[in-house]
């Protein structure tokens, strides 16, 4: 062996014994390539072997569904008993099937992809305390954002009256017992959305001297309102703003 042919294997060798020590050698007893959309052998979306730091993705959802020549139904996997993708019972707790209601809402769902119903109802139960509180402490500037400039105008005038005769709010909000979205509307992009509201409250109103010359500051009241939110939908502004207020009985 001439020395030449020496030194390209010990030069092999060293490569070699390099890998080994960066890469490691197989013992049978690693891990399979992590899938985050199988679950095999993961019965329920538990976790492997009690390892709470690996967390199980969802199953990747069907593509949009397709209609066949014949008028069925079918899914991307070419089911055709499939139901459309994202249409069944989609406002199920919000809107029954097939009323005007529920048609509405997936009008204004295919212009704004990211509506939400129950988001908006959360939002606007959230806008409804905010709105209710600002205006018993004739606070211009949280109401102004969350109304539209008609109800700033009407509500501003009250606070205006009150500042006036030297009145002032005490008002102690407890709660609402019930959001419920009854009608929507849309006009080109602009959707209307009516909330009915119950909530439960205490207020009076004093005068300049501490007296209270209506309401009860102690006494719980019920007050049943109908609000109505409008956007247009296709704005990148995603507020929506309070454009009528009335009571229901």
């Amino acid at each position: 062996m001439t020395l030449l042919n020496i030194i390209l294997l010990a030069v092999a060798v060293g490569v070699f014994l390099k890998l080994r020590s960066v890469l490691g050698r197989r013992t049978g007893h690693e891990r399979p390539p992590y899938d985050p959309y199988s679950d095999t052998g993961n019965a329920g979306g538990a976790n492997p072997a009690g390892n709470d730091k690996v967390v199980t993705l969802p199953k990747r959802p069907r593509a949009p569904s397709e209609s066949t020549s014949s008028g069925r139904t079918v899914d991307a996997a070419g089911d055709p008993f499939a139901e459309p993708f994202g249409v069944r019972n989609r406002w199920r707790g919000i809107a029954e099937d097939n009323t005007p209601l529920a048609d509405t809402l997936s009008a204004i769902a295919r212009l704004d992809r990211n509506f939400d119903a129950e988001a908006f109802i959360g939002g606007a139960r959230a806008a409804y305390e905010m709105i209710v509180t600002a205006f018993a402490e004739g606070d211009r500037a949280a109401l102004r954002p969350l109304l539209s400039a008609e109800v700033f105008g009407s509500f501003e005038a009250a606070i205006a009256e009150r500042e006036k005769k030297d009145l002032h709010v005490e008002q102690s909000f407890i709660g609402i017992d019930k959001a419920k979205l009854a009608t929507a509307t849309l006009d080109g992009t602009r959707a209307r959305l009516t909330v009915n509201f119950r909530s439960q409250l205490t207020s009076c109103t004093k005068n300049a001297d501490g007296v209270v010359i209506e309401g009860d500051p102690v006494t719980i009241r019920e007050v049943n309102d109908v609000w109505t939110f409008e956007r247009d939908v296709k704005s990148r502004d995603p507020n929506w703003k309070l454009v009528a207020t009335g009571a229901s009985a």
